[in-house]
């Protein structure tokens, strides 16, 4: 799931065509479940990214506090933690540690596109109000 591909996506989702206005209409419920379906798609991979964050944060605590087993550490390929640190010293660290940080930039990537997302079903939702008013003016014109 990539932001650049769905934004090309709906650019070209979200054209209009004035002369064609009751097939734009009959194409809204596609429209909103082929959006609504990535929605929750983005969704769902949001919480495993959380999810798989929140586990990588205890294996960090139990690291930065010495508790981390040594198999843990062979797994990950890491050298136990040689400092003592103090209990109000361990955000410094949690906060600046690489492994988070990159989690937690795949998880704001993912939250972004499911507000991304939500934001595009929410037009589509209401798409049929832009449709009416097209047709409304085009009466207008015709005289009606």
């Amino acid at each position: 799931m990539n932001l650049e591909n769905i934004k090309k996506m709906v650019e070209q989702d979200s054209v209009i065509d004035q002369t064609q206005l009751d097939t734009e209409s009959l194409r809204l419920p596609q429209l909103h479940n082929k959006y609504l379906n990535l929605f929750h798609d983005c969704k769902l991979i949001t919480e495993r990214k959380r999810n798989e964050y929140y586990r990588m944060r205890r294996i960090k605590w139990e690291y930065y506090t010495g508790k981390l087993d040594d198999e843990t550490l062979k797994n990950y390929g890491w050298n136990p933690f040689q400092l003592k640190i103090l209990k109000q010293d361990l955000p410094i660290y949690m906060e600046s540690d690489d492994d988070l940080i990159k989690l937690a930039d795949v998880l704001t990537y993912y939250k972004e596109l499911c507000n991304y997302l939500e934001s595009v079903v929410k037009e589509i939702t209401f798409r049929h109000n832009k449709i009416r008013n097209a047709i409304d003016w085009q009466k207008f014109l015709g005289g009606s």
